[in-house]
């Protein structure tokens, strides 16, 4: 099988992971074969994903991606004029995120079978959601990460039996710690981003009255200048530490006391997951799917955007006192191994092929 992935923007992030990591895995297990073509890219991102084994085409690329301003989010005649030849070949296609699936949608034959996934909440304009009418008519299936993006694919036309909840591929969830970490201490995992809000989280700390907590920030981004300078206002610059990107935050993850995802947004945490499947406590916000993910008792939930609660319910994990479900967080979590996510799609895949005899294609041959 040969699937043609589309990809709205490439740079290192929890959806980009995932999706290399699927298309590993989908190759290794079952030889599927994945050919990546991408809006935006960074050069970070196109070495992310050939050291997945996933070579891509780009677009555009440069050393970064405006946050905003990007094929992520934007509708270009261009990119999807690009696209066209790049599909050729292909016996299905997938496009994340709503850039790419338009593009795709407004170049894809009649009957190459169309997968799209929206992996954020979306918050467009009435009007400009109903420019991706004709894209979401041409949708085969349609895989939305949390209940935001299930509404927004209703919203754009998407037709509601063919809309799916999305899964993502989390690893390490039998890692070990590493080495040399202090303990106790509290770990985040992901880009320094206004939506995740690691800047709530640093305020939050700076209320935590526990001089023997170290905290690892993981990840980096364009907050990352302005959290530095917060962290040392706060006096913290001797037991908060950002290491940058790294290849296994599992390894930090593992063995901390609490694992906090302070997002403004999140349609689905693999970050939260990990936590999860490592047994431990997750404290997060109460927002989109983030919400269900840490749902009875898996981790707790406060307000987004308010330090305060988010301080005093790192404070009620720290001493044990909120009420976890760690064996129901741990068999949430293993629904998201790779292996079976991977397993996963192929099944999904292989149904959209078969019913890959569309009406349309069949009108077309009668027609030849």
């Amino acid at each position: 099988m040969q699937v043609v992935r589309v990809l709205g923007k490439l740079e290192p992030g929890g959806a980009q992971l995932a999706l290399l990591r699927l298309s590993r895995e989908l190759e290794r297990r079952h030889g599927v074969r994945t050919r990546l073509v991408v809006g935006d890219a960074t050069h970070d991102g196109i070495r992310l994903a050939q050291q997945h084994g996933v070579q891509a085409v780009a677009f555009r690329t440069g050393s970064s991606v405006h946050p905003v301003r990007n094929l992520q989010w934007e509708q270009s005649e261009n990119f999807a004029g690009w696209l066209t030849d790049k599909l050729s070949g292909a016996d299905l296609v997938h496009a994340h995120m709503v850039g790419a699936w338009w593009a795709a949608g407004q170049v894809i034959d009649p009957w190459t079978p169309f997968i799209a996934t929206e992996h954020n909440e979306v918050n467009w304009t009435t009007r400009r959601i109903r420019t991706l009418v004709s894209a979401a008519c041409r949708v085969d299936r349609f895989y939305a990460m949390g209940p935001a993006a299930r509404q927004f694919a209703l919203n754009a036309g998407v037709p509601i039996d063919v809309i799916r909840a999305a899964r993502s591929p989390v690893a390490g969830l039998s890692a070990t710690p590493r080495e040399g970490l202090r303990t106790p201490r509290l770990t985040f995992a992901g880009r320094f981003c206004n939506d995740k809000g690691p800047d709530v989280l640093v305020e939050a700390i700076s209320l935590l009255n526990r001089r023997d907590l170290s905290v690892y920030l993981l990840g980096d981004g364009p907050l990352r200048r302005r959290l530095t300078d917060r962290i040392r206002l706060h006096g913290l610059s001797d037991r908060v530490f950002m290491p940058g990107w790294v290849d296994n935050p599992w390894s930090y993850v593992a063995g901390s006391t609490v694992h906090v995802v302070p997002s403004r947004e999140e349609a689905w945490s693999q970050s939260a997951v990990l936590g999860l499947g490592l047994g431990v406590r997750v404290v997060g916000t109460d927002v989109d799917g983030l919400a269900d993910t840490l749902s009875r008792a898996r981790g707790v939930t406060v307000g987004a955007d308010d330090p305060l609660a988010l301080s005093e319910a790192i404070s009620d994990a720290l001493a044990g006192r909120a009420s976890i479900d760690r064996a129901g967080a741990i068999r949430y979590a293993r629904q998201f191994t790779v292996a079976r996510v991977a397993d996963f799609y192929l099944a999904e895949y292989q149904a959209m092929m078969t019913a890959a005899a569309r009406p349309v294609a069949g009108a077309l041959a009668d027609t030849a």
